[in-house]
């Protein structure tokens, strides 16, 4: 999932990247806390009787904005349990069969505000299945209902799902823990005209009836289950990748991901055969709360990507990554969560090494330092939240989707390669991914994984890499590595020329690609950028036109800190469609800064919220007030 929750409202950020945060050094007790394994945001219990394959049966309703039917679990009772518990939300349970005959008596436990009801159902020793009927109500977390004028094409409605972390509750009754795999089967009916998919097998066209059908045949988490239904096209790129969108923005989005047939072959070189059939991505409505989410063989992505000069899709080499990194080795609780992000984020460096070169790669990790060391700063009040390895017991899951995970662990893994070579990097994570194909990986059981399997090899690597310092200490180890800033050197003098007073039609920006820009654009944030200087560099580059999401996202915030209205009616009309979290917090945020600005943010986030998901309205409630 390419996420993050930003930190960039902090105007201190920039200063704070030129310096380590040095790592707290962790006590024993902290570490041996971090040993239980335990998952505490499942009230299931699969540990003793777990559902091992779904067949659901459910059909989409517009008018009333519910999912409707039921979930059939096939389930194994090793233990001759009398009792199966499965993870529920803000679900109507009708009634529950065994067998698919005889009814079941269920209990639906009191609410917990973070974890749902227990949907507990009697079954016997001998019990196959179990058939729960059911219906969603509108306070389900995991779905956006969009009206047809939300959508790009304003003619029809559109639905689509987001289940990570605990999400998949509130449109399933499901054993919804990371720990926890199983297959399915689904047949969906939806109104005639619109598409359905799922992270499954998918259909290229539509159904005349508004029927289809699905199957998963390898075991996924609850958190990777997923639905879109819309006026949805597809088109193939080559014989194994694909993309589906609305065809208002088909031909856009085929063109902008025209590489990513290569970029799945240049993955496989790297660690090992897509063992998933096929990659396709689904581009959705710009209400999309994330970057990405990594649903298998079938990528959900925001449209913010679609630039039109390809130069955002290493957001679809890290989706792509996860089918290695999270999809086939997962992490076991979400306190484990740097074992799927942080092995990501480092897969798509190389992915996008391969393709686009060492100094380019270079940037991208620079700039995730740089975020590292920002949401270090902004935690310096939660130092145990700068772990690795977290302890979210009894909190929401989602307080742990920061860039701790992704960028920490992938500088982590970075300073290993550093440490042992390449070769025996690559070697190492090509075994890992083997050897742990379709299970699960807490952080301790991996720390004994990579001493056996590569660190123990000698002494002097694993005293340099020092994992838990790591893994269990707070900030950014001193050991953290740094990328060659050959090509942002290049940028700070040109921003040194710019801040001096150098016209903006002088600076030598022709070659530069977005991240060039977008460190251009941080640095300004931290510099007494003028009203004035915002206009030269406006009428110079027209940035307040840019069809770039990361420039305008930066440009924007530059324009509130400087009060540079010209650019407000292209911002306002950016909050009011786009939905991405990593772009509307910093605003936001900035906004809230000065009375004159929490004025324009209250008003305009009144009208921008029935646009958002439900996720984001909750994000963005917290800074509006």
């Amino acid at each position: 999932m390419k996420r993050i929750v930003y930190a960039l409202g902090m105007m201190g950020f920039f200063a704070a990247c030129n310096g380590n945060k040095e790592a707290g050094k962790s006590t024993g007790d902290t570490v041996a806390s971090a040993f239980d394994n335990k998952d505490y945001h499942t009230q299931s219990n699969a540990d003793s009787v777990k559902g091992t394959h779904l067949f659901l049966d459910i059909a989409v309703d517009f008018t009333t904005k519910t999912i409707s039917g039921s979930a059939l679990w096939d389930i194994q009772n090793p233990y001759k349990k009398q009792t199966i518990v499965f993870d529920t939300k803000d679900l109507i349970i009708d009634s529950v069969l065994l067998d698919d005959q005889s009814k079941a008596a269920f209990v639906l436990a009191k609410e917990d505000s973070v974890l749902g009801s227990a949907l507990s159902v009697s079954i016997k020793p001998e019990s196959k299945s179990v058939k729960i009927f059911y219906k969603t109500t509108a306070k389900a977390t995991a779905l956006q209902w969009l009206t047809p004028e939300q959508t790009f094409g304003k003619q029809q409605p559109f639905l689509y799902t987001q289940s990570e972390s605990i999400h998949a509750r509130t449109w399933i009754p499901v054993q919804d823990g990371p720990g926890v795999r199983y297959t399915y089967d689904a047949k969906v009916s939806v109104p005639k005209g619109l598409m359905a998919l799922m992270s499954a097998t998918n259909p290229q066209q539509k159904s005349a009836d508004g029927m289809y059908t699905f199957s998963m045949d390898k075991p996924i988490p609850a958190y990777l289950m997923a639905l879109a239904v819309g006026d949805i096209s597809f088109k193939a790129i080559d014989e194994r990748t694909g993309v589906y969108a609305e065809p208002a923005i088909l031909a856009k989005a085929h063109n902008e991901f025209s590489e990513v047939g290569t970029m799945v072959h240049t993955a496989e070189k790297l660690y090992g055969p897509y063992r998933w059939g096929r990659y396709d991505i689904l581009v959705l409505p710009s209400g999309f709360p994330i970057g990405g989410m990594e649903n298998p063989k079938l990528t959900f992505c925001t449209p913010t990507i679609l630039a039109g000069d390809k130069s955002l899709v290493n957001l679809i080499a890290h989706e792509l990554a996860h089918n290695w990194s999270g999809n086939l080795v997962t992490n076991q609780t979400w306190n484990d969560f740097w074992l799927n992000e942080g092995f990501t984020m480092y897969f798509e460096r190389r992915i996008t090494e391969a393709m686009q070169g060492k100094s380019y790669t270079d940037m991208l990790w620079e700039l995730g330092y740089q975020d590292l060391s920002a949401t270090v700063e902004s935690l310096k009040d939660q130092q145990e939240d700068t772990h690795l390895r977290l302890n979210l017991k009894g909190r929401n899951p989602d307080d742990g989707l920061t860039d701790i995970a992704y960028e920490k662990g992938a500088h982590l893994l970075k300073l290993i390669e550093l440490t042992v070579g390449r070769a025996k990097m690559d070697t190492f994570l090509t075994k890992y991914f083997n050897d742990n194909a379709f299970k699960t990986m807490n952080t301790k059981d991996f720390i004994e994984y990579l001493n056996k399997n590569l660190l123990d090899q000698n002494k002097d690597w694993k005293m340099k890499v020092n994992i838990n310092e790591w893994v269990y200490g707070a900030g950014i180890p001193k050991s953290c590595p740094r990328a060659d800033m050959e090509r942002f050197s290049k940028v700070d003098e040109v921003a040194a020329k710019f801040t001096a007073g150098a016209k903006a039609n002088s600076l030598q920006v022709s070659n530069w690609s977005t991240y060039e820009w977008m460190h251009f654009l941080r640095t300004l944030v931290n510099k007494n950028t003028t009203t004035d200087q915002m206009k030269d560099l406006d009428q110079a580059f027209a940035l307040t036109k840019t069809q770039n999401s990361e420039k305008a996202d930066l440009w924007y915030l530059l324009a509130i800190k400087t009060k540079y209205t010209p650019a407000y009616p292209a911002m306002q009309s950016f909050l009011m469609v786009t939905g991405r979290e990593k772009f509307l917090q910093p605003l936001y945020n900035e906004m809230m800064k000065t009375k004159e600005g929490a004025q324009m943010a209250k008003e305009l986030y009144a009208k921008a919220r029935p646009n958002y998901h439900p996720l984001t309205q909750k994000v963005v409630d917290e800074i509006v007030r």
